[in-house]
Parts: C-alpha cells; sequence; structure tokens
C-alpha cells in the first residue's frame, strides 16, 4: 500500500511530530508498505509570527490537488490540523476519499497558553476537522476517552516508539557539572511551561536543552541554569545518558516522545499528574509525578536507571508502525 501523509509539521520544525512520521517512514518497507508526504516544501510559505523554524504554508486548492493526484497514493493520512491539512480534508471530501487523521496536540491547551481564546472554540474547531475522516489516531487510551468525552469519534490507538539504539545508558558522561543533573530537553516556548522546572530550587545543576522563540529571555532570567541549545543524535543521546534525571514540566503534551528517549537512556522521570505515558510512568515506578515538581524531581534520584530502560523497550517502532497501519487500512474498509 502506498500511504500519502499530509503534515504541515517538517523541517526544520524539531518536535515529536516530525520524529514521528520520518521513523513511521523509514520502518513501514518492512511490512510492504510505502509512505509517501506532502510537506511545507511544495508550497510558498512564511514564517509563523514567533516561531521562525515553522514554516506555514500559502497554497491554492487546485495546487494542492495538483500535488495529491501527483502521488497517486492508496490511501491518505492528514497528521495535522494547519493549512495543508485543512486542503487536504477538502480534497478527500470533494472526492469522496476515506482518509485518518492523528491528534498529536493538546491544541485548546496550547492555544489558552498564548491568546484568551476559550478552549470550547478550539475543541469545536478541532471536533469539526477530525470527525470529517475515518478515523483519528491517538497515542494513548486516556486521550481516547478525554476526546470521546469532548464529542471526537472513530478513535484509534497509535501509539509511539524509541530508537533504543541510540537512546540508551552510557558509560561516559558528557556532562561536566555539579550533580545530581537534572535535564529538560524542549522548545523554549511558552505553551512548554517550562519556568515550572527553570525555577525550581534543587541541588546540583539544571540543564536546558532546545531552541525557541524564548530563549534569549529565559536565558536572561535564569542565569543558573545551563542553557545549551538545540542538540541532535549521538550528542542529545549522550546528554540524556549524563543526567540523573528528567524533569518534564509539560502539561499540554499528548504523549511526550522525550519522556521514552530518557527512559530509554535509563534516566527517570519527573512530571507534574496527567493520564496517558505520565500514568504509565506513575504506574511502571520509573518516574515521580507529583503536583510539587521540585519533590517529584528530588524522589526520581533514587529510581534504577535499569527499570526504566527495561520500560522504555516495550516501545518499539516496528509495533507503533504496525498499528498506524492497521488503522489505516481498517479505515479504508469502514463503511
Amino acid at each position: 500500500m502506498r500511504i500519502l501523509i499530509v503534515t504541515d509539521a517538517w523541517h526544520p520544525q524539531v518536535n515529536g511530530v516530525v520524529r514521528s512520521l520520518e521513523h513511521l517512514a523509514e520502518s513501514a518497507p518492512r511490512f510492504g508498505d510505502e509512505i509517501v508526504f506532502v510537506t511545507p516544501d511544495r508550497f510558498r510559505t512564511f514564517a509563523m509570527p514567533g516561531y521562525n523554524e515553522i514554516r506555514l504554508s500559502v497554497a491554492r486548492p487546485q495546487k494542492m490537488a495538483a500535488v495529491m493526484d501527483e502521488m497517486k497514493a492508496d490511501a491518505v493520512h492528514i497528521a495535522t490540523e494547519g493549512p495543508l491539512g485543512l486542503l487536504a480534508t477538502q480534497y478527500c471530501r470533494k472526492r469522496g476519499i476515506r482518509h485518518t487523521t492523528c491528534y498529536h496536540t493538546r491544541y485548546p491547551q496550547y492555544m489558552a497558553a498564548r491568546a484568551p481564546i476559550p478552549e470550547r472554540v478550539t475543541y469545536a474547531l478541532l471536533r469539526r476537522f477530525h470527525n470529517a475522516g475515518a478515523g483519528t489516531m491517538v497515542a494513548t487510551e486516556s486521550l481516547a476517552t478525554e476526546l470521546r468525552e469532548k464529542g471526537f469519534e472513530r478513535l484509534m490507538l497509535w501509539s509511539r516508539g524509541v530508537d533504543a539504539a541510540l537512546f540508551r545508558p552510557r558509560a561516559e558522561k558528557v556532562l561536566e557539572l555539579p550533580g545530581p543533573i537534572f535535564l529538560c530537553v524542549a522548545r523554549l516556548a511558552v505553551e512548554k511551561n517550562l519556568e515550572a522546572f527553570l525555577g525550581l530550587d534543587l541541588p546540583g545543576s539544571k540543564v536546558m536543552v532546545g531552541d525557541g522563540p524564548d530563549r534569549a529571555r529565559l536565558e536572561a532570567a535564569y542565569p543558573d541554569v545551563t542553557f545549551l541549545g538545540a542538540r541532535f543524535g549521538e550528542e542529545l543521546a549522550a546528554l540524556y545518558a549524563a543526567a540523573d534525571v528528567f524533569v518534564f514540566p509539560s502539561v499540554t503534551e499528548t504523549f511526550g516522545l522525550v519522556l521514552l528517549e530518557a527512559l530509554a537512556s535509563g534516566t527517570p522521570v519527573a512530571a507534574f499528574p496527567g493520564e496517558g505515558l505520565i500514568g504509565e510512568i506513575a504506574a511502571g515506578d520509573v518516574g515521580i509525578v507529583d503536583a510539587d515538581l521540585g519533590q517529584a524531581a528530588r524522589g526520581a534520584l533514587a529510581i534504577p536507571g535499569s527499570r526504566c530502560r527495561e520500560f522504555a523497550l516495550k516501545f518499539s517502532f516496528d509495533r507503533a508502525t504496525q498499528q498506524f497501519l492497521t488503522n489505516v487500512r481498517d479505515a479504508a474498509r469502514s463503511l
């Protein structure tokens, strides 16, 4: 099967959505399928205000239709709710093409953090977008329950995988800082709730990895924190393994791929209470979840890294890819 994925999230963005889609494309051929993409690269774009790395596409319906026709796909998956996602939905409706979507981000909470937009308004727009498809993929059962209560229909589970060969415990320690080391990896933006981590009174050192529109402000406001900017590949993996605790202050994520990367590296997690993967982490005793994030961070120091690694190994790319491909086929067969 040739599956076309339409996504507004693409390079130069660095986030879990882009990484998940890339890994999906790499894994699908092992199951006899091919994944091709329609991304902002094919259109004229402009930078989203405040986010230079996020490119918003400017395209006419005719141009989008020509690009999608060119792909000659057997199935369509619309990954994001942006300009390309909206045009792709319109294309599928006009041609009677059954398609799937994915709920990657808690946009109602995300938008409320940046502007005075009531969550009910954003949920109404998202319902219309996702319910137009034959199925909406979600990362966890708890998220599915949450969205059903908001009126979302035909929800499908699509979990995530982690590169356990790259993200692994390592003997070498690349951070020459007083211990213990508390690490956070995230885009430096207001919706990530980073000040809940940066302002903690913790022993040892706090390290922030990532870039974004709030970097200059946060560096000036928290001189006691080591800001390393964006890191990738082996360099990022070595930082995960060098930390004693991974601190996750976000409350708007639907999954949090960075959590799996930290756990696969043998680094326990500290986070605010939440559902989905956060709930599984708490139940698996590989992290401390508490409304007091500082208390959670200090408590997580006692968790053995071997237990964290074992937990993360349950999340394989092949398992996640099989879920995705099954969802696409089921949606195509549904009435």
